[in-house]
């Protein structure tokens, strides 16, 4: 990889993360591009959770006022996100790199379609939003798991997938919100984890992008009352179907 690669990577990692603390949707951003650096799908899956991993931990300590009084329920659905994160990663390093290139233009129009929806879900959620719920509901588990499992195979708009579940199981829309990115950290942590130990990841993308994101994403986070996220959302959506398209026809 040349300087230049490496000057782009970090030019995107930096918008990315920007994306992410304005409408969600960075990694639809980036992943594409490692591929159009060079790397295989693989490679740039791992690189890119990777590398988007500082940017998760923004996230969690702006929320928390929001985590007050909500330990042992983190701690249930931590240990929920670090099984799905763990079944999630390993799948993806011990399936054939062919299937993930069958199934990952899916993937990200999946991921699309789910940014694309994201108004509408957080519309109904804030319609059903009430006080509170004396429990968690037991499928809220399996959903947690399942949404997990995906965040560690795949990850794009897992965000989108979380706060959907949360907000109908938790019934409390801001909860939900900030538990998204409590869980998507422990997720992100245990895909860094095993990618990192095992995952064909590209180091040097990493150590640009890395910081990069996490700059992005806290520049992000002070101007994006600022910028209306539904045109960006849509460019992001555009975008990330183009990006299913092509690599549907690259395979």
């Amino acid at each position: 990889m040349s300087v230049a690669d490496l000057l782009i990577a970090a030019g995107v990692a930096l918008l990315a993360g920007g994306i992410n603390s304005i409408a969600g949707g960075g990694s639809l951003i980036l992943f594409p591009v490692l591929v159009g650096l060079g790397l295989g799908t693989v490679a740039a899956n791992v690189t890119n959770s990777i590398a988007q991993w500082p940017g998760y931990v923004g996230g969690v300590l702006g929320f928390r006022k929001e985590y007050a009084g909500q330990r042992g329920r983190m701690i249930r659905f931590g240990l929920v996100a670090v099984l799905g994160g763990t079944a999630g990663s390993v799948l993806l390093l011990t399936t054939p790199s062919e299937a993930f290139d069958t199934v990952v233009p899916v993937l990200v129009l999946l991921a699309s379609l789910l940014l694309a929806a994201q108004p509408l879900v957080t519309t109904r959620l804030k319609r059903r939003d009430e006080a509170g719920r004396p429990g968690d509901p037991a499928w809220l588990y399996v959903a947690l798991f399942l949404a997990t499992v995906y965040g560690g195979y795949f990850g794009g708009a897992l965000g989108v997938i979380l706060v959907g579940v949360l907000g109908l199981g938790l019934g409390r829309l801001k909860l939900a919100n900030a538990m998204k990115s409590a869980i998507s950290l422990v997720t992100a942590s245990v895909t860094v984890v095993v990618f990192g130990i095992w995952g064909p990841v590209a180091w040097e993308y990493v150590a640009v992008c890395a910081p990069a994101s996490l700059l992005g994403g806290f520049l992000g986070a002070r101007v994006a009352t600022r910028i209306p996220s539904t045109p960006l959302r849509v460019l992001i959506v555009v975008f990330g179907v183009a990006v299913s398209i092509y690599l549907f026809f690259r395979g």
